[in-house]
């Protein structure tokens, strides 16, 4: 019954070729037809007109007879390894290795004086593998069956076939990139490629296809799997602000370019216990803040995982917010008629603040102008005021602001008149003149001082008493001993007489007694040991 089926397939279609190369016909070189080992195949017989009956068909193969049919008779042929159809055409079912060859068909119509010879058709018998297995480890499986590796890991990538292609095959590792450029990284006879990488790398990122060709007929067939190479950014999350019209309000940015794929990325607000303000699986992600949500000293950090990362292994960047404080000096003074510059210093607070000036207690905003001209050098903010007037004396504002809060330095300006001013000078300058000779007499004196106080005493004393120093030899010191007291001996075995000077007054007769008694009026002094 199945010989049957085929038999009837053929007849239908008589023309189906398998693997036709070149062409057939009258002066052309032969045809080559292949046609796959253990399949079917039907060689045409081409010269005979479309419109005319055969009554013989003959088939050679190398030039020996291999099969011929009568059409004539009116039985049909019994479908076998061979068979020729009405139209001519052969048919060869179960192709075997020694079907391989060159056939020729020669046909006559029912006049035998017409005999047509066909070119010739060379079969070639081939055969392809019918499965081939890739494989390419260690490599993790994603849920849609793409395979992925960590960038500079070994990865060993290997291609089999279990069976041989006839006559022969070459097996082939491909790899195509996105771009759609192709690049054959191993190639060889046989059954088996492989190769290792003992540093993947993003360049063998794409479709890898593992190829098996007939060298014959250039049959191919192939399997393909895509590998995708994983590597994280090689520096750490980037953290940034941009600023909004409403000063109260701020985005925050977190960046982490250069890895692939995209890692997952989450501000954390660390003042509330590290609870996620938001979470992203992009490389970067924002999050917008208003001031409710703000503090003086909170730490906002940016927390990035990737999926080739170890457990634990984390990268991030971090934020500590900080209010504006301006500084400066808050206390001016300025004459009439002059300029003055006000200037105000801020450089702690995160993210920026913006400094603008204000003047009066109602905090109007002061602008750019003849008057006012405005300055702003790094952390150092300027305001200088033309040609002060009275007008211009109150209070001044440096106001900074950031999303945290707002705060403000008051300088307090004081302009006086020139006139006052030249008298104010004046007067210091006396005050200093005056000081500076008191402190110079000062010294002067204490200079001198014992000059000033023992020389003048002395010299009064010398004027109105007398006082006499008499040495007394040893011989005289009996006398005076006993009325002398004496003091304790001491360690070196000699006693000390004690020393006593008597002075007697002066009085207004006092140049009538010296000439009588001067001796008696002297002050003795004793000295014995």
């Amino acid at each position: 019954m199945r010989l049957a089926v085929i038999f009837l397939y053929f007849a239908s279609s008589c023309q189906t070729v398998l693997f036709v190369k070149g062409g057939a016909g009258v002066g052309r070189a032969p045809a080559s037809v292949f046609g796959e080992l253990g399949q079917n195949v039907t060689l045409p017989c081409h010269d005979l007109a479309a419109n005319v009956t055969p009554a013989l068909t003959q088939w050679f193969k190398d030039g020996t007879n291999l099969i011929k049919r009568n059409h004539s008779s009116e039985l049909k042929p019994v479908p076998g390894h061979l068979t020729i159809l009405d139209n001519g055409s052969l048919v060869i079912v179960g192709l075997m290795t020694i079907d391989d060859g060159l056939y020729e068909c020669q046909c006559s119509s029912k006049d035998i004086s017409k005999v047509h010879n066909h070119t010739g058709v060379i079969l070639q018998i081939v055969s392809s593998p019918d499965d081939v297995t890739l494989d390419i480890s260690p490599a993790q499986k994603l849920p849609n069956g793409t395979l992925y590796v960590p960038n500079g890991t070994t990865v060993h990538f290997k291609c089999t076939t279990p069976s041989v292609s006839y006559p022969s095959q070459t097996l082939s590792w491909i790899l195509e990139w996105a771009n759609s450029s192709r690049s054959t990284l191993v190639s060889g006879n046989g059954t088996l490629v492989q190769f290792e990488d003992l540093n993947i790398s993003p360049t063998y990122q794409g479709e890898h296809m593992c190829l098996v060709e007939n060298t014959l007929s250039k049959k191919q067939m192939g399997k393909t799997l895509q590998l995708l190479v994983y590597y994280p950014p090689e520096r750490n999350p980037q953290c940034s602000w941009r600023e909004q019209n409403d000063s109260s309000i701020i985005t925050f940015i977190c960046s982490w370019l250069g890895g692939y794929p995209a890692p997952t990325l989450q501000w954390e607000d660390l003042a509330s216990g590290g609870g996620a303000v938001f979470n992203s699986t992009d490389d970067t992600v924002e999050v917008t803040l208003n001031r409710s949500l703000l503090s003086d000293g909170q730490e906002l950090r940016c927390q990035g995982k990737h999926v080739v990362m170890s457990d634990g292994e984390e990268k991030f960047c971090h934020l500590t917010l900080k209010t504006p404080y301006p500084e400066g000096e808050p206390l001016v003074t300025v004459v009439e008629g002059s300029n003055v510059t006000l200037t105000c210093t801020e450089k702690q607070s995160v993210p920026p603040a913006k400094t603008i000036w204000q003047r009066t207690v109602a905090h109007l905003d002061v602008k750019p102008s003849a008057k006012y001209v405005i300055s702003d050098l790094g952390p150092t903010f300027s305001l200088t005021i033309v040609n002060i007037t009275k007008e211009d004396e109150g209070t001044y504002f440096c106001r900074s602001e950031n999303p945290v809060a707002a705060r403000e330095l008051e300088i307090y300006l004081t302009v006086k008149s020139s006139v006052s001013y030249t008298g104010g000078i004046v007067g210091m300058f006396l005050s200093i003149l005056i000081l500076g000779v008191g402190i110079c007499i000062g010294m002067a004196a204490y200079s001198n001082r014992h000059r000033i106080c023992l020389g003048y005493r002395f010299g009064f004393m010398t004027e109105e008493r007398n006082d006499v120093l008499n040495l007394v030899d040893s011989e005289d010191e009996e006398i005076f001993q006993d009325a002398v007291p004496q003091l304790p001996v001491l360690s070196n075995g000699h006693s000390t007489t004690l020393v006593e000077i008597h002075r007697i007054p002066s009085s207004d007769h006092e140049d009538q007694e010296n000439t009588q008694g001067s001796q008696e009026n002297r002050d003795a002094i004793i000295v014995a040991e």
